[in-house]
């Protein structure tokens, strides 16, 4: 497309170019835009009715975009859809070329659609070294092999197409997958061919010796030779080139001897695959092109964007391929290689080879910088030519064997294996998902192995051409994943021992939650808990909650977050990742002490509620009681409104105000009386301070809690230790100073009009005046002096 679209002659060409470069600068200019000013435009969700005048390019193609990016704020950053260059408006070309092609006449479009066949199909095979090959272009990355087990069926049965499944009843065809084969093949195949799934066998991969993720050739022999004992006919033998999961590749030359020593078909697959068009081709990869087919899928090695995979085959009975559905006389098939025909042409030979040549040396870059990083493991390093990485986070403890690793020790408990397993993976994981965020470009996959459990994986060869990823991408990946080992080493040293202290603790209980990456999750157990329940406690979900808020606001470097326990609805405390060293002793004191006084604080507030309510009801009976007490005294006469009247300006009664108040300290009515008396309220006994259990670390300045200021004896040496003291010395000595020069400059001499001890002994003023000098001046109290106040009650008639 750089040559200028006037040198087309054909004038619907010329224009089907210009519209579509016209639409994808209109699609990705609005998008952005967008980005730019930040705005969103409202996307038709909604469906509408269909308007009856029509609309423009410009209208349909602004609706597009809407549909497109119009929910991009709930979505990551990630996930949303990659500019595609000039390549990929290629590719893009030949679906709509595909369109307006089949409008020709069927001799013009015979002769197209067989050249664009016959073209791709030879780039192809020269490409990845498979001569005298064929090729089927299919949507489906499992169709290709669909077709090709039915090409396999008819041959190996040739009464298949009279007699049908019969045939296959009399002697059933068998299917041997390789255990490490990609999830649900075996499923699809079934379902595809019509087949039962005792038609599939299951190729355990090696044990003893060899890759794990390699199929086990003797274990296949011998499971062939039982198969035919029980009169049973090998079909097909699906190989990898690379797994799905790890990139390991089978003993393709070993499995090939075999297929032809028993008659079986052999299909290869894989990511590998990729590497037969490089200069160097390992010997197990190279294997692959004496196979009897292969599926490749060029559209996410070389970034190319809806283009068909391809299986290559070879097999000289052209009536079997077609009625295996390999080959067609429909042009509309023959049209799918158009996209890959364009695509091809436009990157070149050397183009081509560029691209995965890039991705592999990406794969290379990062394994050998991770060989020179600790506590990391590879799980292909035997195999230097694989365009696949895993890797995945383990430590060796002192005195211990390797946490973390791929295969536990013998002597060990499966609880134990199974503990460490959980909590290796759930470290695995969040180091994947903080590795995926921190570096997009890398393309990086977490999955979870059976044998390995839970690891990462880099595999450039499907991700690098579509995500632009460069060598850059991977030091900056080997960076960030050094920037977290110290993390995962601390948490990790963490967990037993924050185990141990949560069940040496009263009121504490550890909870095993094997997705939880922190260093633990602890639940307090109040004195209401039901242990054998696993429903939601809301008294303890108010506890939790309370004590969440409490350790938030230590501002620790540690984080805290709440929610529902593991197999359970009881709320729980999760404690995230420790990115220093920590103080558990500490954490889990303050975790129980806190947690205890909001239990008991809630308690208490209960019971005080109780006990006003029945100190209410006790005064209103004693109010009530002394009112009558007081029409006693009074008599009935002063009761009356007139008489009384006249009785009280002759003989007056002195009212006595009593009331009552209620001691929240004694839990007890109180009579007003010395209220009213002495014009000042009793506040009776104070209250002892409550204890708190939380012990007092002395720390330095700027350390936050939770932090150990010693990590053992030789932490803090002697010469800071004297050099500590001798500070304190100092800030002693300065103290002492201040406070001579405030004795000396608040001495008689210094103040003439002052008075001396001896003459406020003789006048009385020192001991009743309820305020002196100092009182009024606070600079001018002296060290050590206190205040006087009145102890004698105040006289009531004042």
């Amino acid at each position: 497309m750089d040559a200028p679209l006037e040198k087309i002659a054909d004038p619907t060409l010329a224009k089907m170019g210009k519209n579509l470069k016209e639409a994808m600068k209109m699609l990705e200019d609005s998008q952005r835009t967008e980005e730019e000013n930040g705005k969103k435009l409202l996307s038709g969700d909604i469906p509408g009715p269909l308007q009856g005048s029509g609309q423009d390019m410009v209208s349909i193609l602004q609706l597009v975009q809407n549909l497109m990016h119009g929910d991009e704020d709930e979505e990551p950053q990630s996930a949303r859809i990659q500019n595609i260059g000039e390549q990929g408006h290629i590719a893009l070309l030949g679906h709509s070329l595909g369109a307006y092609i089949s409008t020709l006449n069927k001799e013009k479009l015979r002769k197209l659609t067989t050249r664009i066949l016959s073209d791709t199909t030879l780039w192809l095979c020269r490409i990845f070294r498979y001569e005298n090959g064929c090729a089927y272009f299919h949507e489906e990355e499992r169709e290709g092999l669909a077709k090709i087990c039915r090409l396999a069926i008819h041959s190996r049965y040739e009464d298949f197409v009279v007699d049908g499944f019969n045939v296959l009843y009399n002697k059933k065809p068998v299917i041997y997958l390789s255990a490490a084969a990609r999830p649900g093949l075996g499923q699809y195949l079934c379902n595809q061919l019509g087949l039962p799934f005792p038609c599939l066998s299951r190729v355990p991969c090696n044990t003893m010796f060899g890759s794990q993720h390699q199929m086990d050739v003797a274990l296949l022999e011998k499971l062939i030779k039982d198969d035919i004992e029980r009169g049973k006919l090998p079909l097909l033998l699906v190989a990898n080139a690379g797994t799905a999961a790890v990139g390991h590749t089978d003993k393709i030359g070993r499995l090939k001897e075999l297929c032809e020593q028993y008659g079986i078909w052999l299909h290869v697959e894989g990511v590998n695959l990729a590497t037969l068009a490089l200069g160097y081709v390992s010997s197990s990869v190279l294997a692959a092109t004496k196979c009897d087919s292969m599926t490749l899928t060029p559209g996410p090695w070389l970034g190319l964007p809806a283009v068909p995979a391809v299986t290559l085959y070879k097999h000289d009975d052209p009536a079997l391929t077609l009625v295996a559905g390999l080959t067609s006389n429909k042009p509309a098939d023959k049209l799918r290689a158009l996209p890959l025909w364009l695509s091809l042409q436009y990157l070149g030979l050397d183009g081509i080879v560029e691209r995965i040549k890039h991705a592999c040396q990406l794969s290379q870059r990062l394994q050998e910088s991770l060989k020179k990083v600790n506590h990391i493991k590879i799980l292909v390093e035997d195999e230097l030519s694989s365009p696949v990485v895993v890797f995945r986070f383990f430590q060796e403890l002192p005195g211990s064997d390797p946490v973390c690793k791929a295969v536990p020790a013998p002597n060990m408990a499966p609880s134990a294996v199974g503990r460490e397993r959980h909590s290796c993976d759930a470290l695995n994981r969040w180091l994947g998902e903080q590795l995926k965020q921190l570096v997009p470009a890398s393309g990086l996959t977490v999955m979870d192995l059976e044998a390995e459990g839970v690891c990462v994986r880099f595999s450039p060869l499907m991700t690098a051409a579509v995500l632009g990823t460069q060598g850059e991408d991977v030091d900056q990946l080997v960076a960030c994943i050094q920037s977290r080992l110290p993390v995962l080493t601390c948490t990790l040293q963490l967990r037993e021992e924050f185990k141990q202290e949560v069940t040496g603790t009263a009121g504490l209980l550890h909870v095993d939650d094997p997705n939880w990456p922190g260093i633990g999750v602890v639940r307090y157990e109040h004195a209401n808990d039901d242990k054998n329940s696993l429903k939601l406690d809301p008294e303890g979900e108010k506890i939790h909650t309370g004590l969440l808020k409490k350790l938030n606001e230590l501002e620790s470097d540690l984080t805290f977050k709440m929610g529902p326990e593991y197999k359970s609805m009881k709320s729980c405390i999760y404690i995230g990742m420790a990115r220093d060293d920590i103080d558990v002793s500490e954490l889990v004191e303050t975790i129980a002490v806190t947690a205890r006084e909001i239990e008991e604080n809630s308690r208490l507030l209960e019971n005080m509620t109780e006990v006003v309510r029945k100190g209410i009801q006790e005064a209103q009976v004693q109010l009530q009681k002394a009112n009558e007490e007081r029409l006693l005294e009074e008599g009935v006469l002063r009761q009356i409104p007139v008489v009384g009247s006249v009785l009280n300006w002759f003989s007056p009664v002195q009212p006595s105000q009593k009331g009552r108040t209620f001691n929240l300290t004694a839990g007890s009515l109180e009579s007003t009386e010395h209220t009213y008396v002495y014009k000042v309220q009793d506040t009776g006994v104070t209250p002892p301070q409550t204890p708190s259990g939380t012990r007092t670390k002395q720390r330095l300045p700027g350390q936050k809690p939770f932090k150990r200021s010693l990590r053992g004896s030789d932490a803090l040496s002697e010469t800071s230790s004297v050099s500590h003291i001798e500070d304190l010395e100092k800030m002693e000595h300065l103290s002492g100073g201040l406070e001579q020069e405030a004795l000396e400059a608040n001495s008689p001499e210094q103040h003439p009009g002052a008075p001396t001890p001896h003459e406020a002994d003789q006048t009385g003023a020192f001991q009743n005046r309820a305020q002196g000098p100092e009182d009024d001046c606070p600079q001018m109290r002296k060290p050590g002096s206190r205040e006087l106040r009145f102890a004698q009650p105040v006289n009531s008639h004042l």
